[in-house]
């Protein structure tokens, strides 16, 4: 699950609680070459339902916000890169 939640936490790990179900159903989902079926499949003997949006409802970030963000991010990194 940690490996998996290193692909969506932000790099200030402030929304990594959010992501909790959604990993939780993307590892209790997928088919074990092992077992040929995946863990929720092996517990309750049925697949997973689908089609509903896992993550908490909250407040929808406006594009002005996220390229913002995404701006400091790359600046960040920039400096970060050039150091190295």
């Amino acid at each position: 699950m940690e490996q998996y939640l290193w692909f969506f936490i932000d790099q200030r790990q402030k929304n990594w609680l959010e992501w909790l179900v959604s990993a939780e159903f993307a590892i209790d989902n997928k088919t074990y070459s092992t077992t040929k079926v995946s863990p929720f499949m092996a517990n309750y003997r049925r697949e997973m339902r689908m089609g509903v949006d896992l993550r908490r409802k909250g407040k929808i970030e406006k594009v002005t916000e996220f390229v913002e963000r995404m701006r400091k991010v790359q600046k960040e990194a920039k400096a970060v890169l050039t150091k190295v």
